[in-house]
Parts: structure tokens; C-alpha cells; sequence
């Protein structure tokens, strides 16, 4: 296997945790969320590099997290899913300051080309104590990571509003298969999925 990384990314609230949640109970490896861990170590020491408080900070520890994850996560065996990755963070810092960071750091530290959306699903999304933003911000992010994987050379295949055992049958199934970039189902730079 060339490169086991997978990222699972999309729109908060779209399942993706429950999705890596099924995947790690068959047996693969996953990577949790940086941000989430983030906010708990910031939580625990009164820090202020939360996306409430200073989102570049927040955001600038984000792309340390995901390069040190991508790094670790090269001495794994199999599969490795992770939630959100190195594309995330540097998009969204990227937007937010106009740092040119998001090619030079994305092109050096790649993931497995094929890659997993998770669209915007209201039916299921709910805030919490980590995830404060609304679902339009949600949405908009989501829209941000559409525009970032293609023009990066991945091809983005969006996960299918399943029960969690489904989807991660969806996603092992694609990846089962010989990789050929123009796969049914991907997302090309420039082009649009739409939430079903």
C-alpha cells in the first residue's frame, strides 16, 4: 500500500466522528479530529487559542497538529482515517489571514489520493460545547474544503447519507478497488456536488 492515509472531511455535523468511530471498531486505525483536541488541551489550561477566542492561533496549531499526525501516521500499518487533516487547517487559515500556506504545505505532505465528503446533513447536525457555529457556517466551510481537495489533485468522493456501518462499507469498498482518477462518483477542480 503507497500511502494509507485517508482523509474523511465535509460539513461539521455530517456523521464523519460516527463514520470513524465504526471504521476504528472494525480494526483500522483512526486520527481524531485536531481541532477537537485542541479545544480540550485549551479548555484545560486556560488558553486562548480556541476559535472563539483567537481562530488564527487556534487555526496555526491545527496545521502543527495535522503535520504531526500525517508524520506519525506514516509508520502505521493499513488504513489510517483521519478526521480532518492538513488540508482543513491550512484552507481555513489560508481564508482567514491570506497566508499563502495551503499549496506549499498540502503539496509536501499528501495524503491517499482518493478522499471521503461528508455533505451538510440538518437532519442530523447539533451544536455542542466545542462546535459552536451554526449550520450557514458549517455549510460555507463545506463549501471551502469543496473548492480546496480538487485544486489540490484529489479526487473527492461525498459520502452517502448512510447509517455508519454503511457509509463505512462505502468508503472500504472504494478503496478496495484499483485507483483510477476518474472514478464514478469524484469531484474534479471546478466542479460542484450538491447535499442530497
Amino acid at each position: 500500500m503507497r500511502n494509507g492515509r485517508v482523509v474523511i472531511s465535509g460539513c461539521s455535523g455530517g456523521g464523519k466522528s460516527t463514520l470513524l468511530a465504526e471504521l476504528k471498531a472494525r480494526g483500522h486505525a483512526v486520527v481524531e479530529e485536531p481541532g477537537r483536541r485542541i479545544i480540550a488541551e485549551e479548555t484545560a489550561r486556560g488558553g486562548s487559542a480556541l476559535p472563539w477566542v483567537d481562530l488564527a492561533a487556534f487555526l496555526r496549531r491545527a496545521v502543527d497538529l495535522a503535520l504531526a499526525d500525517h508524520a506519525a501516521a506514516a509508520a502505521q500499518e493499513g488504513w489510517v482515517f483521519f478526521d480532518r487533516g492538513l488540508v482543513d487547517a491550512a484552507s481555513a487559515l489560508e481564508a482567514l489571514t491570506g497566508d499563502p500556506v495551503l499549496r506549499p504545505l498540502c503539496t509536501a505532505h499528501r495524503y491517499h489520493p482518493r478522499m471521503f465528503m461528508a455533505p451538510p446533513w440538518p437532519e442530523i447536525y447539533v451544536t455542542d460545547a466545542d462546535r459552536r457555529h451554526g449550520f450557514d457556517a458549517a455549510v460555507a466551510e463545506y463549501e471551502r474544503l469543496l473548492g480546496a481537495y480538487p485544486a489540490l489533485g484529489y479526487e473527492v468522493l461525498p459520502l452517502p447519507k448512510l447509517a455508519p456501518p454503511a457509509r463505512a462499507d462505502v468508503v472500504l469498498s472504494a478503496l478496495a478497488g484499483p485507483y483510477a482518477p476518474a472514478g464514478a462518483g469524484a469531484v474534479r477542480a471546478g466542479a460542484r456536488i450538491r447535499p442530497t
